[in-house]
């Protein structure tokens, strides 16, 4: 039985999550973005979605980078 990461309960039915060049194990997909996904810049939520990205940095939402001062916030998606 493996221990989640996050919250330390032992479980048979964990799984793993990397992003980058870290792994980790968890119970529920609660705990991984708790300790996994990135944080708005200027709300702090976690960004679960896609998200936007303005000048390498992470935001929830184009409201939240036009709240941050960026005027033209784009998905990352290729034009």
């Amino acid at each position: 039985m493996a221990t989640c990461e996050t919250c330390g309960n032992e479980y048979d039915k964990t799984f793993t999550v990397t992003r980058g060049d870290r792994s980790a194990t968890f119970d529920s997909f609660e705990c991984a973005i708790s300790a996994m996904a990135p944080e708005c810049s200027h709300c702090g939520c976690r960004i679960i979605g896609h998200g936007v990205e303005v000048e390498e940095v992470m935001f929830c939402c184009a409201h939240c980078a036009g709240a941050a001062g960026h005027s033209e916030p784009v998905d990352r998606v290729a034009r």
